[in-house]
């Protein structure tokens, strides 16, 4: 999954993509040029590599995303619980908590979650 880790200059770009598509390849250039103060072969350049990557898609001059923002972030979530705690989320949340305490209201949100997946086994 190493493939869908962004750098901090990739992810404004991708921001960029997800909050505007479906955006034409000439108004993104416009947008990269205008944010980032990129030119346009540095645009296609990255854009292309996260077409590659699997993350957007170019079609017919039309830019789309092939993972949306929270699908991305989800995923990246899983790898990274996945490269750091060998997958436990008891374990991540373990030493999340240690270092920052949980309101009350955070507490309760994740026992809804929880209680909402055990309802649905």
């Amino acid at each position: 999954m190493n493939e869908l880790k962004l750098g901090f200059v990739e992810s404004r770009f991708a921001d960029l993509i997800w909050q505007n598509e479906p955006v034409t390849s000439g108004e993104l250039v416009q947008l990269c040029s205008r944010e980032l103060g990129w030119k346009k072969s540095t645009t296609y350049t990255v854009l292309k590599k996260l077409c590659e990557r699997g993350i957007f898609q170019n079609q017919n001059g039309t830019v789309t995303s092939l993972l949306s923002r929270s699908d991305f972030d989800a995923l990246q979530s899983e790898q990274f619980v996945e490269d750091t705690f060998h997958g436990s989320l008891p374990a991540f949340l373990t030493a999340f908590t240690k270092r920052k305490k949980l309101s009350q209201d955070e507490i309760s949100q994740i026992r809804q979650m929880i209680d909402s997946i055990d309802q649905e086994k």
